[in-house]
């Protein structure tokens, strides 16, 4: 609360203060002076005027209207008067003879009453000057009283009676009490019935202990109040609301009681408001403010909500305590007066009075001073302390105005502070006022008058010095008006508002509107206004296209509009009354065009006057002249996303979105991360033409075809051809028809209805926009009523459609053939069918054909499908025509089976049945094939190769029961069997001894139970090998091998090997033993051939008793001199355990080595070779004891092989050894002497062997040698030539996979097709270089 003054001078005022503010208006305040005097103070602390009493001043009252101030002098029988209007004193004589008292003004007319000391009442009325003495109306002093609204009169005196009078002076009721009265008030107790009787209780302090209640209508039955003891005294009361009274006790205490006759007696509310005393309490019904003082504090308190403390007021100078507390009417000023004798003032409400000028605020802070700030741009306030206290305030760029009635003062906000410039007289009382940079603008009577603030001395600016609006000859009344820095803009009561161009000094704009235009608040450029009318609807006014839009649900209370200050908001305003601010957005760019749409509301607080609006936020003035701000609930977002929940984020994104603030929602929808709300936000961007921030969004979200369609129209300047398209974007085709049409492109409208296939609608277009796309829209339209079913409509679109240009001979063609379509489906058949033949395409014919064939026109749809080519679909439906002759015809060129089928089924029944059969062969229906061919033909062989070609089961049937027929009883079990009849087969076979045949015809096809029934039969026909054959077939191995024994041992006999695999397959031992029995003799003393143990052993995968077998077979047939039988056991047993992953014995791998090296010679000696036959040879004769057979043979070979190579000393020693005797006679008489002379006239030459390296150590030893004296190995040898490998020349043979020297092997190969060592087929080309043999040299594969 501020000190607005303080009256401190002991010469000034008497101890104890008395003091009395004018009532009503609280202009003056009336103070006692120790000096015999009564001071009149203004309410700024000025004294006005001084009266002179004769002695001191023992009471004075202000009349209701706070014209008249009365005053009673001690010792005088004068009653003192005070004119507050002329401030001029008189006196009046009361008459009365005794001291005068007491005096009261009434409360509703000029009514004054005088009490004196001996209890008498004077009753004088100003106006008419009468005087009413009332004689003994009490019997000692009148000390307190009250008047009623009804004019009744309550008096308390020492004689402690209270009397209640009316306005003549009689007493209508009196009352005894029970100590001296004070404090007398009238009011109204809160009853149950709300039946107004007027002020009839009369409420009266005993004695300063009790209150006491008097009803005026129930004078029997008063109330009387008593208080707990702590509270202390009771030191005054005050009557509020509905029938409550607030009490305040002088050791603190602060009560309020109900005097409703149910609560009477209860305490409300009680408070220890002060801690040691308190002197006073006020109410201000005003303000709805209750005032208390005690312990050097004020404390106000709001009638609502008395628990809460709304202001508290120190006076820590005031030593001696507080005394009495008094506020002005109007609730305004509050005075206290103290026990030292000081007199403070305190401002407690303050007129709301404001303006602002862009983002600065000026505001009334105190009665006499205005503070001008800008907190957007942080200046620093500036107070003017001005001369009165205003009605209106005004502020400009650089000018302060404030003025009351019909004066303004202007001050100039400099840079070296305020400087005062003038004040200017109007002709009426000012209403309002604006001010811009160098004009102020006042309304005053229903006229403005346009002023320069600051005067131009140029002559030549004279006449734009001033100007009074309206001219004189416009006898309209303005109502409202506003300036802007380049306008003067008022509105008037004829509904017109004006727009004035100051620099040009004339109207430029002007608006007519139904009704009186009551307001008008124009945006900071001026280039958009809103006003409201006498209606109280309000519109948003753009001069520049002199449009006018309607702001939706405004409420009628609405007391004025602010607009945003912020550039980016320029589109936002908000309207306020004295609850509620309401945010409405005026957006200019919008695909529907421009329009103002409500945002929300926002609670405003209580006495809030707002200012100014700047991004969302709200400044407002309050009544004790500070100003406070306010976040609209529009514009959250501002806040801080930080803490929100997804709710919350979804609700201020929509805020964002309609404010337009695009940036804003951006960052919401990255914290949602939710691609509902990012097309939340995009469609807004199209909704508001914002392209660029839309293609952002979309591309963000990954709408590819949006942002390739958005970046296409980008650049379009037109605004309602890129309205269209957006609207099209956002799916409101109608809205964007309208804009295209609208645009300077409205052929757009008849592409969108195309597009969308808005056919009636596109018609409707291109009659006005593009009549030579009829034809074309027809077409489409057609095609379409064609697909829904409408078609005659469709007929007549399509020969709409025919343009009969050649430039559109196919658009003509598609006509054409709908046209053939619509005629057959509305029944035009022969028109139709004629339109189709004519017509080039294929497609049609088909298509009618279709059509005719579902209305049952069968011969007509044939007749098309066949100038069609649809060759298979003719044939068809001629044959639902019996049209047979027809289909003959056809037949060539039908491909359908199902057609070749029904021909065939016809020509059988007719009796043609080649025909028939030619026509089932087309239609690949075997089995009618056969059956026409065995039944009607008579050509079993083509009926067997079919069934021999196609399998066919029923076919074989057909020809089995043929054979049946015929005696051929083999060729029927074969067909029998051919067809899964092998049930029938064997049964066949049994009656006509034809098993063997059924048995060689099963095959491997036949179920187990088949074999099982064979190898009975067989069993008991005693064919042995045969049963014991389908035995094995059927898993049931020792009966089988039972039979196989049972067979006659011949040496071609196929039984012991199929013993061998039986055992094989059964891999039980006692079966393998009763076969190994069989084949060493110990069953019939006769042992069989080696081999077939050594296909047991293989049989049964011991590979290690298969080889020791195998050397065995093999070591014989080499003793009968069979080699190359032998080499090749030993090669598929080598071969056999390498498989096997077994180690080859080393006897094997040398009996191999040697019989191939014997192998070897034949094939050097044939190519002519002798150097390398002879080192084969002496390799073989070296073991000539292991072919037993061939001695002589092989050394006689020796011998001359040595000696035609060179090499003499070894044909020498081996010479030697065949003319041992055992040999000698041997010897073939062709070379005899010839050996002889060489053992007798020995040659020791010998040609030297060449060495090469060991493939393993590298060790130089001769090409022939296998054994390595180096690393002890032995040597892998070629297959080629028989020396050993060596690592730089390897190759591996293809398919046995052994080594052989690559370029020896290369030459063998050019006489040799086959491998010396598997007799297999390879071709030179098939060798391969191996240039890493290290994986060949693998010691271990060899048992040592």
């Amino acid at each position: 609360m501020k000190r607005v003054f303080s009256l401190t001078e002991k010469a000034v005022l008497a101890v104890p203060v008395q003091y009395s503010w004018q009532k009503t208006l609280g202009n003056y305040l009336a103070v006692v002076g120790f000096d015999h005097t009564v001071k009149i103070f203004d309410r700024h602390g000025q004294k006005r005027d001084e009266i002179n009493l004769p002695s001191n001043c023992v009471a004075m009252d202000w009349d209701a209207d706070g014209d008249t101030l009365a005053m009673l002098a001690e010792k005088s029988s004068i009653i003192y008067l005070w004119d507050a209007n002329t401030n001029k004193s008189n006196q009046v004589d009361s008459g009365m003879r005794d001291q005068m008292s007491f005096l009261l003004w009434s409360k509703v007319g000029a009514l004054l009453a005088v009490g004196t000391a001996k209890g008498n009442l004077l009753l004088y009325n100003p106006q008419t000057s009468r005087k009413i003495p009332v004689l003994g109306k009490h019997t000692k002093r009148i000390t307190c009283g009250c008047w009623s609204m009804q004019n009744l009169l309550a008096l308390g005196s020492e004689d402690r009676t209270v009397t209640i009078s009316n306005q003549e002076g009689d007493t209508i009721r009196q009352t005894m009490v029970r100590a001296e009265p004070s404090d007398i008030q009238f009011s109204v107790m809160k009853t149950d019935e709300r039946a107004s009787q007027g002020e009839c209780t009369v409420s009266v302090l005993v004695g300063k202990k009790t209150l006491f209640l008097f009803n005026l209508s129930d004078p029997d039955n008063p109330v009387e109040l008593a208080f707990q003891q702590q509270y202390g005294n009771i030191v005054s009361y005050k009557w509020y609301g509905d029938g409550y009274i607030m009490i305040g006790f002088s050791l603190g205490y602060f009560v309020v009681i109900s005097t409703h006759i149910r609560e009477i007696g209860q305490e409300l509310f009680q408070n220890h408001n002060h801690k040691d005393n308190l002197t006073s309490i006020s109410i201000s019904h005003a303000l709805n403010k209750a005032a208390s003082c005690g312990d050097n504090c004020i404390k106000i308190q709001d009638l609502t909500e008395l628990k809460e403390m709304y202001a508290i007021i120190n006076l820590d100078d005031e030593t001696k305590g507080l005394d009495r507390l008094s506020w002005t009417d109007d609730g305004q000023l509050l005075a206290i007066s103290t026990q030292r004798g000081t007199l403070h003032v305190f401002l407690t409400k303050l007129p709301v009075l404001g303006d602002t000028c862009g983002t600065r605020i000026a505001n009334l802070t105190s009665l006499l001073e205005v503070t001008v700030a800008n907190y957007v741009e942080g200046d620093s306030p500036i107070t003017v302390a001005v001369d009165v206290e205003p009605n209106f305030i005004a502020v400009g760029p650089y000018h302060l105005a404030v003025g009351m009635n019909n004066r303004a003062w202007f001050y100039l906000l400099g840079d070296n502070g305020v400087e005062k410039l003038k004040d200017v007289e109007y002709l009426g009382t000012v209403a309002s006022m604006c001010l811009n940079s160098d004009y102020a603008a006042a309304l005053f009577e229903g006229k403005v008058q346009l002023h320069m603030i600051e005067s131009e001395s140029l002559e030549a600016q004279e006449e734009r010095e001033t100007r009074l609006f309206p001219s004189r000859d416009d006898k309209c009344k303005i109502l409202c008006h506003a300036l802007t820095a380049d306008f003067l803009i008022y509105g008037t009561n004829a509904g017109v508002i004006h727009y004035f161009f100051i620099e040009d000094w004339q109207y430029i704009n002007e608006y007519r509107h139904a009704m009186s235009v009551r307001k008008i608040f124009p945006d900071p450029s001026g280039t958009r206004l809103v006003f409201i009318d006498d209606k109280s609807d309000g519109f948003v006014y753009c001069p520049v296209n002199d449009t006018v839009f309607e702001i939706p649900n405004l409420s009628p209370t609405i007391k004025g509009i602010l607009w945003e200050n912020w550039s980016a908001d320029n589109g936002v305003f908000v309207a306020y009354d004295d609850d509620k601010v309401y945010t409405y957005v005026f957006h200019k760019d919008t695909i529907q065009g421009s329009k103002v749409i409500l945002a929300g509301g926002t609670k405003l607080p209580f006495s809030h006057k707002p200012l100014l609006l700047y991004n969302g936020e709200l400044t407002c003035q309050t009544e004790s002249g500070k100003t406070n701000s306010v976040l609209l609930s529009t514009h959250t977002f501002l806040s801080g996303l930080k803490e929100s929940g997804a709710d919350d984020l979804k609700r201020v994104l929509t805020q964002a979105l309609m404010l337009k603030r695009f940036s804003d929602a951006w960052d919401i929808c990255k914290s949602l991360n939710d691609k509902s709300s990012w097309s939340e936000l995009a469609r807004a961007c199209l909704h508001h033409m914002d392209v660029d921030f839309a293609i952002r969004v979309y591309r963000t979200i990954g709408n590819v075809g949006m942002v390739m369609s958005l970046e296409q129209i980008k650049g379009i300047e037109d605004q309602n051809l890129l309205a269209g398209h957006l609207a099209m974007f956002s799916n409101d085709f109608n809205q964007a028809q309208d804009l295209y049409l609208a645009s300077s492109c409205p052929v757009a409208a008849l592409e969108m209805r195309r597009d969308l296939q808005h056919w009636d609608s596109a018609l409707q277009l291109a009659k006005r926009l593009a009549p030579d796309q009829i034809s074309f829209i027809s077409k489409e339209y057609a095609i379409q009523l064609e697909f829904t079913g409408d078609y005659v409509n469709a007929l007549a679109h399509y020969e709409k459609g025919m343009t009969g240009d050649n430039k559109y001979q196919e658009h003509d063609e598609a006509c054409l053939a709908g046209v053939a379509r619509m005629s057959i489906r509305m029944g035009d058949i022969r028109r139709g069918v004629n339109q189709a033949i004519k017509h080039p395409s294929r497609l049609l014919k088909k298509d009618c054909g279709a059509i005719l064939e579902s209305m049952k026109q069968l011969s007509e749809a044939a007749q098309l499908y066949e100038k069609g080519q649809y060759y298979d679909k003719a044939a068809s439906v001629y044959i639902r025509c019996k049209n047979w002759a027809k289909v003959g015809e056809l037949l060539p060129y039908v491909t359908s089976p199902k057609i070749h089928l029904q021909y065939a089924k016809a020509k059988e029944a007719d009796g043609r049945y080649k025909e028939a059969a030619l026509a089932y062969e087309n239609a690949k229906e075997w089995d009618h094939v056969i059956r026409m061919e065995l039944d009607h033909l008579n050509n079993p062989e083509e009926a067997v190769r079919i069934v021999r070609e196609t399998k066919s089961i029923d076919g074989a049937k057909m020809v089995a029961r043929f054979f049946l027929r015929l005696g051929d009883y083999g060729s029927a079990i074969q067909f029998l069997v051919l067809s899964k009849c092998n049930d029938e087969a064997f049964q066949l076979a049994q009656q006509h001894n034809q098993m063997e045949v059924y048995a060689d015809i099963i095959g491997s096809d036949a179920t187990v139970e088949d074999y099982q029934s064979i190898a009975l039969y067989f069993e008991g026909e005693k064919k042995h090998f045969l049963a014991g054959k389908f035995f094995l077939l059927c898993g049931q191995h020792a009966r089988a091998l039972k039979h196989f024994l049972k067979c006659p041992n011949t040496e071609d006999s196929p039984a012991i090997e199929m013993a061998i695999e039986t055992v094989g397959q059964a891999k039980e031992e006692t079966l393998t033993n009763q076969l190994i029995d069989y084949l060493m003799g110990e069953s019939d003393g006769m042992p069989k051939d080696a081999k077939y143990l050594f296909h047991l052993y293989m049989a049964l995968q011991q590979y290690r008793e298969a080889a020791r077998t195998a050397i065995i077979i093999a070591r014989e047939e080499q003793s009968a001199g069979n080699y190359r039988s032998a080499h090749d056991v030993l090669f598929s047993m080598y071969i056999e355990l390498k498989v096997q992953k077994i180690k080859i014995p080393s006897e094997m791998a040398t009996n191999l080595m040697i019989l191939h090296s014997y192998v070897l010679v034949k094939i050097h000696v044939k190519r002519g070779d002798h150097i390398k036959g002879a080192r084969m040879l002496i390799r073989v004769a070296n073991n000539i004891s292991k072919f037993p057979s061939h001695v002589v043979p092989i050394l006689t070979s020796t011998v001359i092989e040595c000696h035609r190579a060179g090499l003499k000393n070894s044909a020498f020693s081996f010479a030697a050894m065949l003319m041992r005797p055992e040999y000698r006679n041997k010897i073939d008489l062709k070379y005899k002497k010839k050996i002889e002379a060489m053992v007798r006239h020995p040659d020791t030459s010998e040609v030297e062997e060449e060495t090469t390296p060991c493939p393993f150590c590298g060790f130089q030893l001769p090409e022939c040698e296998l054994l390595c004296p180096g690393c002890k190995n032995n040597l892998p040898y070629c297959i080629a030539t028989g020396r050993h490998m060596v690592k730089e020349d390897w190759a591996m043979c293809p398919c046995c996979s052994f080594p052989a020297l690559y370029t020896e092997f290369r030459s063998l190969l050019e006489t040799e097709a086959t491998c010396p060592m598997c007799s297999e087929k390879v071709g030179a080309d098939q060798l391969k270089k191996v240039t890493d043999c290290s994986q060949y040299l693998k010691p271990d594969d060899v048992e040592q």
